[in-house]
């Protein structure tokens, strides 16, 4: 079944009002008509499978005909934040750690950064993103969409570390301390009643530089390897995002 994320304000007791973009791809796309059902989701705290009333392209009117659980969250918090890549791999990456459960993104320019950061563009960028992220979120059937913040200087982003309860760095020269090594203590040590915030780290194309990870680790963060093959820069954080889950049961882990 489709499914949509609505502004609170849209979301009634008894109905729903869908417009913009979502009202046309239900009208042009899905060629909706009365008595079809989608699930819509304000992203906060409801979420419902509507039966269509009125279908235009400019807005569409549906009833809800059954309340539903916001379940679809992994219960571990999840910051994917990486150094912005070259060309659309940044939208590679919130696309598909949005599919496997990442609940926020924090780009961040790092020295290495190779794009040219161009702060009048930036809204329209992060715009983009979280439309990446809210169409990723609806065909992953998530009840949140993931927050997407503007881009952070490598300064920046060393001081939200502390707000964390864990903090990994992906950099492929560590050759000690691998990603297993990390996770499996944390996960057996968890309370499991209470929600955790995890952050993982990943830099660009040429990778970061010793000094930026002795500046991570005196921050808090763990430098930690993810195995003997190279990754990507846009492949890391979802390797390194599913094992995190799957090690602390979201995907069958335990």
């Amino acid at each position: 079944m489709q499914r949509y994320f609505i502004p609170t304000d849209q979301f009634g007791d008894s109905e729903v009002v869908i417009t913009g973009e979502d009202a046309r791809h239900i009208a042009r796309v899905m060629r909706g008509k009365p008595k079809d059902q989608v699930i819509v989701s304000d992203g906060i705290s409801r979420e419902a499978v509507v039966e269509l009333v009125l279908v235009d392209p400019l807005e569409v009117t549906a009833v809800i005909i059954e309340t539903m659980d916001m379940s679809q969250e992994a219960w571990l918090q999840v910051t994917v934040a990486q150094s912005l890549p070259k060309g659309d791999k940044m939208e590679l990456v919130i696309q598909k750690c949005t599919e496997i459960g990442a609940t926020a993104f924090v780009p961040f320019l790092s020295e290495r950064t190779i794009v040219q950061y161009d702060e009048r563009k930036e809204d329209k960028r992060v715009t983009r993103w979280r439309k990446i992220a809210k169409e990723a979120a609806e065909q992953a059937h998530r009840s949140k969409v993931p927050d997407i913040e503007f881009s952070h200087s490598w300064k920046q982003l060393l001081q939200t570390f502390e707000s964390y309860d864990l903090v990994l760095l992906c950099y492929e020269k560590e050759e000690g301390r691998q990603l297993r090594d990390v996770l499996q203590p944390f996960v057996e040590n968890m309370d499991r009643s209470r929600t955790y915030r995890m952050l993982i780290a990943v830099g660009p194309e040429g990778g970061l530089t010793e000094k930026e990870v002795q500046q991570a680790e005196t921050s808090g963060a763990l430098s930690i390897g993810l195995g003997r093959r190279i990754l990507r820069t846009e492949t890391a954080a979802m390797a390194a995002l599913t094992c995190m889950l799957y090690e602390t049961g979201e995907m069958g882990g335990v």
